[in-house]
């Protein structure tokens, strides 16, 4: 599960005390609420679903999906499926590609959800290894899935436009190298600063 919400306001706090601009900017803001998903290979079929789609369109995928395949939605059932019955539940020739790609490799047992790297890079690139499957969306697994206090998706453009208001920068949009750099002093903590800049990414107060 992700991080508690206990989690969350102690690492802010902890780099609040460092930081004097963070501290202004959670006295606007407040504490951000969490944000969990169960692990496992649900949650990934669930963001391939969601990918490039609106969240009512995913919704209603993934409605079809649970009615093909069980609440369970087990790896083998899906692999046994044709293309037309996935095709009818709204998955593209894509995004088919993409869900076979994570089924297979949880069907064989060369990816084990539940056992991944303690460390975070070797967890990334294991995640990666499935087909639709990138840094930022493993990263958003292992932070919102697994709770690691320490992920950082500095790709992310929300979390780029709030460090640079957060921080109160130059640049409205600093590119990922300094916002990766900026965020060295907030280790181990770097987790609940993401959750904390998607909270503030469209306060005009910030």
């Amino acid at each position: 599960m992700g991080l508690t919400q206990g989690q969350i306001t102690a690492a802010l706090d902890e780099v609040a005390a460092r930081e004097p601009k963070i501290a202004r900017a959670l006295e606007v803001a407040g504490y951000p609420e969490p944000r969990i998903r169960e692990t496992g290979y649900r949650t990934l079929l669930r963001t391939i679903v969601g990918q490039q789609v609106s969240v009512a369109a995913a919704a209603s995928v993934w409605r079809k999906l649970e009615a093909e395949l069980g609440e369970e939605m087990d790896a083998g059932d899906l692999l046994a499926r044709d293309f037309d019955t996935l095709r009818a539940c709204g998955l593209s020739r894509q995004k088919q590609g993409y869900a076979r790609s994570l089924c297979e490799l949880v069907a064989d047992g060369s990816l084990d959800l539940g056992a991944l790297p303690a460390d975070d890079e070797a967890a990334i690139a294991e995640l990666t290894r499935i087909k639709g499957i990138g840094r930022w969306s493993a990263e958003i697994y292992l932070l919102f899935a697994e709770g690691r206090g320490d992920i950082w998706p500095a790709g992310d453009l929300a979390v780029q436009k709030a460090v640079g208001k957060i921080m109160q920068l130059d640049e409205n949009l600093p590119p990922e190298k300094t916002v990766r750099a900026i965020a060295e002093a907030w280790r181990p903590h770097r987790g609940a600063m993401a959750i904390f800049a998607w909270h503030t990414y469209n306060m005009e107060a910030i």
